[in-house]
């Protein structure tokens, strides 16, 4: 003990004072953002050296019996309904079928307890809802899942008073009452801190009666469901100017339950995002009162919406954005393995040039490595965990996959999927693109900001600690706990060092993992060496930054990168182990575990080279990088990994699963259909060309008989319609553009008809 007092007064003491003006210092708003969430599997990442018992033993996705059901019976039934082109082009707005089945199916109420009248799903089965249906309809699919996210509903179910949950959440569940939520106000954007909508406590009248109440200002554009919503959940800053609740004058954000039929509220007018006619627009309120029992968890709550938004995003950044996402990127896949393999070029299919088996096997790896992240979020989300960093790890890199995916999915589609029209499968969900990167923060600052600027101080074994000793008021106190916590940090950081050099000169041939990982057990073992790396280097980057790192975006970006890298192939790993470890998925994993690596050790390498503290730079690339680490995926795995998604394999089958059964897009219906029918015809066809005739001269010789040669008709037609695209008549164009006069060809230029004689 004495030797510990020693240590305190004369080694920790200096470093105490400069921390306290080095290290950033956490404002109220930050405490309350950093205690909203848990931290889980990222912080294992965070350690340096991953206990990968802890991912292993993790359960595996599972629904039960009633949600599965419903995700056959009611969900299927909904999406064989929904048209997006006839949404977004000719009604804008879903048919009326539509809005009352998912009233009376229970669609918004899918988080809602039984007990309130809800479905009571779990996270995974909300999942799936949504996965299901953008597959379909990005239009139906958002209308679903913004009850079922930040909204009304989450805030009530975590913070609502008794009295609250019991009028509101059997309404909500029901359809009586429409919800949306408003939050991004016109001149804060992304900064919820600086929304200048305002309620300001006062006297009003409430039923008849004078009631202590909030005087709501409030002007909120970007909101889903505004345009209909029954009622809507209001952030703003709440002030009481005449201490009619005590001495504070600006108590905080606050959100608060608005009934839109109140005197003052303005909503019915529409946004169009990106050509997707889901409901959103602006919502607008002018002097609106309401009582102070309107406040979401009572008056405890007022000045506490921070820390509820907080714990609510989980929902729409962890759940329905990457759920979205994945459904786009799953589509991507198996639409374009398909039509690589039916579409030919030169006489071969354009699945075998090797510029459009890079596409393939990208969105392939992709597909499967984005599925597993959103299988084991939900896995954690039903645990109970608030996984904030790991929800915006989610909702960036989700979106960010599916752009990517959807990017290559239009170049492997070429001038297919350029052309607008009802057999247009892609069109709609690449226009969206821009939808999700932008919504519930966006991804710029989920990034730069949030992923390891939150993930940093949460899940670091130490800092949030020693950031709290520092905060401490009594100056021995705080000098005290900074010192315990403060050697832990070193001693982490020391043993953390060795295990980086260690396992980087060793080419991570000694990095831990687990003993019967098999075919997956160098993936394990270089996740262990990159997880060592990442976290010397965030070490590094505290030391000679301090607070300043808050500023160096940049820095805090790539880091960000490396840790989001990890958390997926994390995920992908579970996943193939979960599936049963399929020899057959192998390509998958390998070439999403290669293409991690190349931009782990590529972010890596740009942080450390923009240090400040260059000789830092120089120590860590000495340490972690001592040679290249990786460069990708090679030409013959990017090969393997192209062909699982363009032949009829249980890989492609796995990948898909029964996304696009009974309720898939026509044109995508029909792309099935060739491509089996291109699949079970290509032995005519190798006979044709190692008989070297044409079909005909084969049918004439007696090569192939007249069944034969009309199977090969047949898929030749099928291609045929796969291949083309949709055209429309100028009159059948003013039914979308309502000023298109005339149907008539243009007379030719004076000059040119002249020149015809």
């Amino acid at each position: 003990m004495q030797i510990r007092h020693v240590r305190r007064d004369y080694l920790t003491r200096p470093i105490h004072r400069w921390a306290k003006v080095a290290l950033p210092t956490m404002s109220e708003t930050e405490a309350e953002a950093l205690s909203a969430g848990d931290v889980w599997w990222e912080a294992e990442l965070f350690s340096g050296t991953p206990d990968w018992r802890k991912l292993r033993e993790t359960d595996p996705p599972r629904l039960t019996d009633e949600e599965q059901a419903f995700i056959d019976g009611p969900c299927r039934e909904l999406c064989a309904l929904v048209d997006d082109w006839r949404v977004n082009h000719l009604a804008a707005d879903l048919p009326e079928e539509v809005w009352k089945m998912m009233h009376d199916k229970g669609f918004f109420g899918m988080i809602i307890p039984k007990k309130y009248g809800g479905l009571g799903f779990s996270a995974l089965a909300h999942s799936e809802v949504v996965r299901l249906i953008s597959a379909r309809s990005l239009v139906a699919a958002v209308t679903v899942m913004v009850p079922n996210s930040l909204g009304p509903g989450e805030l009530l179910m975590q913070f609502g008073t008794d009295t609250q949950k019991d009028y509101w959440l059997p309404r909500l569940a029901d359809g009586t009452e429409l919800p949306a939520f408003g939050l991004t106000s016109e001149e804060a954007g992304s900064d919820a801190a600086a929304m200048n909508d305002t309620g300001i406590v006062c006297e009003g009248e409430w039923e008849g009666e004078k009631v202590l109440g909030l005087r709501l200002n409030w002007a909120k554009r970007y909101i889903t469901l505004s345009p209909v919503c029954t009622v809507l959940g209001l952030a703003f800053k709440m002030r009481d100017p005449d201490g009619l609740l005590g001495d504070t004058e600006d108590i905080g954000i606050t959100c608060a339950l608005v009934p839109t039929s109140l005197d003052g509220v303005e909503t019915g007018r529409r946004h169009i995002p990106a050509g997707q006619m889901f409901l959103n627009g602006p919502t607008t309120g002018t002097d609106v009162f309401v009582p102070l029992d309107n406040i979401i968890g009572g008056r405890e709550y007022a000045g506490r919406g921070w820390m509820m938004l907080m714990s609510a995003l989980a929902a729409g950044r962890g759940i329905s954005l990457p759920s979205l996402s994945a459904a786009g990127t799953v589509m991507s896949a198996h639409t374009s393995g398909a039509y690589a393999r039916v579409r030919q070029q030169f006489g071969i299919p354009v699945s075998k040039f090797g510029g459009v088996q890079e596409r393939l096997a990208r969105v392939g790896a992709n597909a499967y490595a984005l599925d597993a992240a959103r299988q084991l979020t939900c896995v954690g989300l039903d645990q109970g965990q608030a996984l904030a960093v790991i929800s915006g790890i989610m909702k960036a890199n989700a979106t960010e996959r599916m752009r990517d995916a959807l990017n290559d999915a239009m170049d492997v589609h070429a001038g297919k999927a350029v052309i607008d029209g009802p057999g247009n499968y892609l069109s709609e969900h690449y226009k969206a693109i821009p939808i999700g990167i932008t919504v519930e923060g966006a991804n710029i600052l989920t990034r730069s900001l949030i992923i390891f600027g939150q993930g940093a101080i949460r899940a670091h074994p130490h800092l949030l600690d020693e950031m709290q000793a520092l905060e401490i008021e009594d100056d021995a106190g705080s000098l005290d706990a900074f010192d315990r916590h403060f050697w832990a940090h070193v001693g982490h950081t020391t043993a953390t060092f060795f295990r980086a050099l260690g396992r980087a000169w060793t080419g991570a041939r000694l990095a831990p993992a687990p003993r019967d990982a098999g075919a997956v057990t160098q993936i394990y073992r270089r996740m262990s060496r990159w997880s060592a790396a990442f976290a010397l280097t965030s070490d590094f980057a505290f030391l000679t930054l301090g607070g300043a790192l808050k500023q160096r975006e940049m820095l805090s970006a790539r880091l960000g990168d490396v840790l989001s890298e990890l958390y997926f192939l994390s995920a992908t790993l579970k996943r193939w182990e979960n599936e049963g470890k399929k020899e057959a998925d192998l390509p998958l994993v390998h070439f999403a575990a290669e293409t991690a690596f190349a931009k782990i050790s590529r972010s890596l390498d740009q942080a450390q080279a923009n240090l400040p503290a260059r000789w830092a730079g120089w120590l860590l690339r000495a340490v972690t990088l001592p040679r290249h680490a990786s460069r990708g995926p090679s030409d013959a795995l990017t090969a393997d990994c192209a062909d699982l998604i363009t032949e009829p394999t249980e890989t492609r089958a796995r990948l898909s699963g029964a996304l696009f059964e009974n309720c898939a897009h026509e044109g995508i219906a029909q792309l099935d259909a060739a491509f089996a029918a291109v699949i079970d015809c290509a032995p005519l066809e190798k006979r044709l060309r190692e008989a070297d005739m044409t079909q005909k001269q084969a049918l004439d010789a007696g090569k192939i008989s007249k069944a034969e040669n009309e199977k090969l008709n047949a898929m030749k037609a099928a291609v045929q319609k796969v291949i083309a695209v949709d055209d429309f008549a100028p009159d059948e164009l003013a039914a979308f553009f309502p000023d298109l006069k005339s149907s008539k060809p243009k007379a030719a230029p004076k000059a040119s008809r002249k020149a015809e004689k």
